[in-house]
C-alpha cells in the first residue's frame, strides 16, 4: 500500500468532522517600529577589566596566528547531541553545549564522573597539536536553571518565580555562588543565566523563569546574580575559584510578547520595551556579565536576532557590552532568509556566536564562504572572535584549562547549599489566606495529602530533563519533598503526620495540609490560553470539599509556575499558601507552616507576590500600572504571622474561559481531552476496553483498509517539531499486522499535507499481549511531509489487512534520549 491512501484516509476523516481551518497568523500593529534609536535607552558599560591590555594584547597575538576556518570555528556552538569530541579535528568550534535533554551517551541520569570525562574529553581534542591548528580550548556552556539541575543529586534551588518573591538581593548572590560551584564541579564553564525577562502574561509557557512582573524586582537581581556566577572581575585576573561565566538572557522582550506565546512578537513601543524589558540589563552589564543569550521572539515583526539596532547600536553601543553575544537554540533559523545551517544576516546584526546544535556542520561550511565572498565582512567577524576569546581568558580555560572545582563532588548538594535552598524556600511562600489554621500546632495530628512526596512536581520544568517530567524521588538522593519536611517537624513538636496521597484516613486529624498544583513543563509546552486551573476537571477541589465536609481544617499549599485562577480552591481552604516551584529542599515549607513545641514557627512568611493573582481564569495581562487594573491579590501582596488579615470568600466566576484543550494530550487515562476525538474510518472498529483499570483502554482492529486516527481542530506543533518533542504511545499488539502499516500526522488543506512513518518492523518485533511505549519523534512526520503548523490529526495509524491494537496513552513527551525514527 503506497504513502498517499493513507494521507488519503486521514485527510477523509478530519475533513468529516468539519474541523478544518488554519489559525490566522498575527500581525504587528500599525505604526510600531522594531528599529531602536540608542539615545533612548539606559547607559552602561562593561568593567574595564574585561579589555584590560594584557588580555586584548593576548587576543591580538593569538588571532594573527588563526585562519579563517579557525576564527568562523569559535562563532559556533554544537550539543553533545549531535557531535563528538573527534568532529573537532576537522570543525573547530568555540563551543559546546548540553541542551536540556543532553547528556552523555543520552543518560540524563549519568552520573558526575560520565559529565567530567565528556568534558575533557572536547578540551582534550580542541588543544591537540596538529598541523596547521591553533589549539583554543572550548567553552563549555549548560542550562543550570534553577541549580545545577542536569546532575542528579545536586542542589534544586526555587525557580525563579519563588525567589523574586523573596525580595532578597543578597541570597541571589549566594545562590549564584552555589550553583556556580556545583557547575564547576562537574566541569563547566557557562551558565545560560541569569534570565532578567520580565514576564507581563502569565499565559507565558515561561513565566516561571522570571523574578517579576516589574522591572524594579529584575533590576534588582540581575547585579546580584551575577557577581555570585562570576564573582568581581579584576584586571589581568581570571575568574576566581568556584566562579563561573553567565548569561543575561533574553535579549529582549522575551516576557512582553502578543498573548504570552513563547517565541512570539513583542507588539509595544519603544518607550515600553526600554522601561519594562531593559531594565534587567545596565546592572548585570555593569556587574561585569560575561555573555548576552539574544532572543527567540521578535520586536515589532522583527526577530531579536536579526536586529542591528537592538544588538550592535543599543546593546554593544549605548549599554557598553564588551563581551559576546549568543543566539538561543537554532534561533538564527527562524530570520527571514535564513536556515540553521546558512545565516549570514544574524552575525551581521551583531550575534557574535550561533547556538547551532545540531546544525553547526552545514553552518560552518556556509560561514566560511560568506567570510571568504565577503558576504560577511572580515572585520564583523574579526570582532566576534575578539569578543568570544576576551571571554575564555577571563574565564581562565587559558591558564588552567578546567574549572578549579572540577572533580570536587562534595560540592554537588553540598550540606550549606541545601541549607541556602531550604532557606529560600522558606523566604518565597506566599500567604494567600489563612483563618487562623497556621502554624500547625504543637502535638497535632496532621494529615498530608495529594502531591506532598513528589519532589519532581515540585522541581518542575528544567529539572534533569528539558521538561522535567518523569523525576520521582530516587533522582533527588539529597532532596527532601515538602512530606519529609512536614513529617519531620511535626514529629518534632510531639504531634503525628500521615501521608495519604488520596486524602483518606482512618482516625480524624486535627489538620490536613494538601499538596497540588501544575505538572512540570518548559518553553512553549507550558504556554496556556487561559489562567484557569482545572477548570473542566477540578478533582483538586474536589478533595479539599471532602476534607471540609468531614470537619477537617485544610490548609493547601498550591505548586505552580505562575499565579492562577483558584478562588474555588481558596474558598475550600482555612489556610492557602502559594508555594510556587520550591525545589528539592521541601523541608523549607515546614519551616514556616509547623510550629514547634514552644508554638512558634521557624520563620514568619516574608514572601510578597512578585506577580499580581488574577481574580478572573480570563485576565491575560494583568500588570500593575496598567489600565483597568483589578487582581484578586494586587502585586505585593502577601500576609503573615506577624500582620494577619481575614479573607472574604471570594468570586467563583472565572469569567470568558472556558477548560482549554489540549494541544498535547490526546489520549490519557481512558479519556480523549478536549478537543480531540478517536474514531476508525474504513475497514474495522474500535472498542472500549479494561487495560489494568476500568474502561482506560481503546482497541482498533482492522479487517481491511483503514484508519484509527485522533483528530481535532488544528494546531500549531511547529515549536514542539524544532524542540524535539515526540509522539508517545503506550501499545499492545494484539493481533500482528499481515500487511505495511503506518502512523502519520495529517491535516484537512489537501491529501498531500500529511506525512506517514512505516511502523510494521517496529510492531512486528513486538510480542503479541504485551504493554510496550515508544516515542516517535515529530521532525520524523515533517520529514516526511506533515505541515507541522496545521495539525489536525495528531495520530493516525493505518494498514491494509487484519490487525488488532490496544491503546492506553497517546501524548507528546519530551525526546530524552529515547525516541526514534522507525525504518
Amino acid at each position: 500500500m503506497t504513502v498517499r491512501p493513507r494521507r488519503l484516509l486521514i485527510s477523509a476523516l478530519v475533513a468529516s468532522t468539519g474541523l478544518a481551518g488554519a489559525p490566522a497568523l498575527a500581525q504587528s500593529s500599525p505604526g510600531l517600529t522594531s528599529i531602536a534609536h540608542p539615545a533612548q535607552w539606559p547607559a552602561a558599560a562593561s568593567p574595564a577589566a574585561i579589555t584590560d591590555a594584557k588580555t586584548e594584547a593576548f587576543i591580538t597575538q593569538l588571532m594573527a596566528k588563526m585562519s579563517v576556518e579557525e576564527k568562523v570555528g569559535q562563532t559556533i556552538q554544537g550539543d553533545i547531541a549531535s557531535m563528538t569530541p573527534a568532529d573537532l579535528e576537522k570543525y573547530p568550534l568555540g563551543s559546546i553545549l548540553a541542551g536540556g535533554n543532553s547528556a552523555p551517551g543520552g543518560d540524563d541520569r549519568a552520573p558526575p564522573k560520565a559529565w567530567i570525562d565528556l568534558v575533557d574529553a572536547y578540551r582534550k581534542e580542541a588543544l591537540a597539536a596538529r598541523p596547521g591548528h591553533t589549539p583554543i580550548p572550548i567553552l563549555f556552556g549548560i542550562d543550570a536553571v534553577h541549580g545545577h539541575n542536569n546532575i542528579v543529586g545536586a542542589t534544586i534551588f526555587p525557580h525563579n518565580i519563588g525567589l523574586g518573591a523573596a525580595r532578597d538581593p543578597a541570597l541571589i548572590r549566594r545562590i549564584g555562588q552555589a550553583t556556580a560551584q556545583e557547575v564547576a564541579a562537574v566541569g563547566g564553564d557557562w551558565t545560560f543565566g541569569p534570565t532578567v525577562a520580565v514576564p507581563r502574561d502569565d499565559r507565558w509557557g515561561r513565566s516561571y523563569e522570571g523574578y517579576a512582573e516589574d522591572p524594579e524586582v529584575v533590576k534588582s537581581y540581575s547585579g546580584p546574580m551575577t557577581l555570585g556566577l562570576q564573582g568581581e572581575l579584576k584586571p589581568g585576573q581570571t575568574l576566581g575559584a568556584g566562579h563561573i561565566a553567565g548569561s543575561a538572557k533574553h535579549f529582549l522582550a522575551d516576557g512582553g510578547t502578543d498573548g504570552g506565546q513563547d517565541q512570539g512578537d513583542a507588539k509595544i513601543s519603544e518607550a515600553e520595551l526600554v522601561a519594562i524589558h531593559a531594565q534587567g540589563y545596565p546592572p548585570s552589564i555593569d556587574a561585569g556579565i560575561l555573555t548576552v543569550m539574544a532572543s527567540f521572539s521578535s520586536w515589532n515583526g522583527q526577530k531579536i536576532t536579526g536586529n542591528k539596532t537592538l544588538l550592535t547600536d543599543v546593546l554593544k553601543g549605548r549599554m557598553g557590552f564588551q563581551g559576546f553575544v549568543v543566539s538561543d537554540w537554532n534561533a538564527h533559523g527562524q530570520l527571514p532568509g535564513c536556515t540553521t545551517a546558512s545565516c549570514p544576516q544574524a552575525m551581521n546584526a551583531g550575534l557574535d556566536m550561533y547556538m547551532a546544535p545540531d546544525s553547526w556542520k552545514g553552518l560552518f561550511d556556509n560561514t566560511v564562504a560568506q567570510v571568504k565572498s565577503g558576504e560577511i565582512p572580515m572585520a564583523r567577524l574579526d570582532d566576534a572572535v575578539r569578543r568570544i576569546l576576551r571571554v575564555k581568558v577571563k574565564t581562565g580555560l587559558f591558564e588552567r584549562g578546567a574549572p578549579t572545582l572540577q572533580g570536587q563532588l562534595d560540592r554537588l548538594g553540598a550540606v550549606e547549599h541545601r541549607m541556602l535552598a531550604r532557606e529560600a524556600v522558606a523566604k518565597s511562600l506566599v500567604l494567600l489566606k489563612n483563618n487562623g489554621v497556621l502554624p500547625v500546632k504543637p502535638g497535632a495530628k496532621v494529615l498530608v495529602a495529594g502531591a506532598a512526596d513528589d519532589i519532581g512536581k515540585a522541581s518542575g520544568g528544567w529539572t534533569l530533563t528539558w521538561q522535567g517530567t518523569g523525576n520521582k524521588n530516587s533522582d533527588f538522593p539529597r532532596g527532601q519533598s515538602i512530606w519529609g519536611g512536614i513529617e519531620q517537624a511535626v514529629k518534632a513538636a510531639g504531634g503525628q503526620a500521615e501521608l495519604a496521597t488520596d486524602g483518606r484516613f482512618k482516625t480524624k486529624p486535627d489538620v490536613a495540609i494538601v499538596v497540588f498544583g501544575e505538572n512540570p513543563y518548559a518553553e512553549f509546552q507550558g504556554d496556556v490560553a487561559n489562567l484557569g486551573y482545572q477548570l473542566g476537571d477540578k478533582t483538586d477541589l474536589a478533595l479539599l470539599k471532602t476534607l471540609k465536609a468531614q470537619g477537617v481544617p485544610v490548609v493547601s499549599v498550591f505548586l505552580s509556575g505562575r499565579p492562577l485562577w483558584v478562588n474555588p480552591e481558596i474558598n475550600a481552604s482555612d489556610a492557602f499558601v502559594a508555594a510556587w516551584l520550591p525545589g528539592s529542599e521541601g523541608g523549607g515549607v515546614a519551616d514556616v507552616l509547623v510550629a514547634g513545641k514552644d508554638g512558634k514557627s521557624k520563620r514568619d512568611f516574608q514572601g510578597k507576590l512578585g506577580f499580581s493573582w488574577p481574580k478572573r481564569a480570563d485576565q491575560g495581562p494583568l500588570n500593575r500600572g496598567q489600565p483597568g487594573y483589578d487582581p484578586q491579590f494586587a502585586y505585593g501582596y502577601g500576609l503573615s504571622y506577624a500582620k494577619p488579615a481575614a479573607v472574604a470568600a471570594l468570586p467563583e466566576d472565572p469569567g470568558n474561559a472556558a477548560a482549554a484543550g489540549s494541544v498535547d494530550r490526546y489520549f490519557v487515562d481512558g479519556r480523549l481531552p478536549a478537543p480531540w476525538r478517536m474514531d476508525f474510518l474504513g475497514a474495522g472498529a474500535i472498542k472500549t476496553i479494561d487495560a489494568g483499570a476500568q474502561e482506560n483502554g481503546r482497541q482498533a482492529t482492522w479487517t481491511g483498509q483503514g484508519t484509527l486516527a485522533v483528530h481535532g481542530p488544528a494546531v500549531d506543533l511547529s515549536r514542539q517539531t524544532t524542540g524535539d518533542m515526540a509522539v508517545l504511545i503506550r501499545y499492545r499488539i494484539d493481533a500482528a499486522p499481515t500487511g505495511p502499516v503506518s502512523m502519520g500526522v495529517g491535516c484537512s488543506d489537501d491529501a498531500s499535507c500529511g506525512g506517514t512513518v512505516d511502523v510494521s518492523s517496529l510492531l512486528r518485533a513486538d510480542k503479541p499481549g504485551e504493554w510496550r511505549s515508544v516515542k516517535i519523534r515529530l521532525s520524523c512526520f515533517q520529514a516526511a511531509g506533515a505541515k507541522m503548523d496545521h495539525v489536525t490529526a495528531p495520530f493516525a495509524v493505518s494498514t491494509n489487512g487484519p490487525f488488532s491494537l490496544s491503546l492506553t496513552e497517546v501524548r507528546l513527551a519530551s525526546n530524552e534520549g529515547d525516541a526514534i525514527c522507525p525504518k
